[in-house]
């Protein structure tokens, strides 16, 4: 069986304290979906937010001296946003998994779909891992690291791979709406710009926000 999961490539920094986050190895993918508990969807807006945590280049106003403030602000003022991560593909029958590479970011999952449309060699990364999407027909070839001769592949149909597609649009859809439920509780000031940001950065439209009693 052939699975795609949206994930994040982790990077916890130590010491985090702005929000309950749980405990999860940098260097590896924390999938997103629905199924996350509170803390684990408290890691994923903290990766997040840290992905876009730069200095401001003079642009955008400068970092607020408030700590919650200056961590959020550059995913709540950047134009571009950027989450490391991106769909990862598994063959459970074999083992195989096709990863996000260097080059990848989970904004960019519609690629995929511009892939399954026109066919267009879709590249994930450089040397030493890249990761390569091919069609030929009616086949997909998910090749594992095109450096490699002997690289371990995956093959699907176009159609099976709409259907992973479908579904992991519906697991980020309900990743967001458990993180827009997170927000408004563990960041209430901060809930409508936080939940606008997470949905720009999956490409998806902002769940709607529940009226203040």
């Amino acid at each position: 069986m052939i699975v795609m999961q949206p994930v994040l490539e982790m990077d916890a920094p130590d010491g985090f304290d702005l929000w309950p986050v749980a405990e999860i190895a940098s260097f590896t993918f924390l999938p997103l979906s629905g199924e996350l508990s509170p803390a684990e969807v408290g890691t994923a807006v903290m990766r997040i937010a840290g992905c876009n945590d730069i200095d401001s280049d003079g642009d955008r106003p400068p970092h607020p001296a408030d700590a919650l403030d200056s961590f959020l602000h550059g995913l709540l003022t950047f134009d571009d946003l950027f989450a490391a991560g991106g769909l990862r593909v598994t063959d459970n029958s074999t083992g195989v998994a096709f990863l996000p590479g260097c080059c990848d970011g989970l904004e960019d999952w519609r690629a995929w779909h511009r892939f399954v449309d026109d066919g267009i060699l879709l590249g994930f990364g450089h040397a030493p891992v890249s990761p390569v999407a091919e069609r030929f027909g009616d086949t997909v070839r998910l090749t594992v690291n095109a450096e490699q001769s002997d690289s371990p592949v995956i093959q699907l149909s176009v159609a099976e791979l709409r259907d992973l597609l479908a579904g992991a649009e519906r697991d980020l859809a309900d990743f967001l709406a458990l993180a827009a439920d997170w927000a408004s509780r563990h960041l209430p000031g901060h809930r409508t710009p936080v939940t606008a940001a997470l949905a720009r950065v999956l490409d998806l439209p902002a769940p709607a926000t529940p009226q203040e009693p």
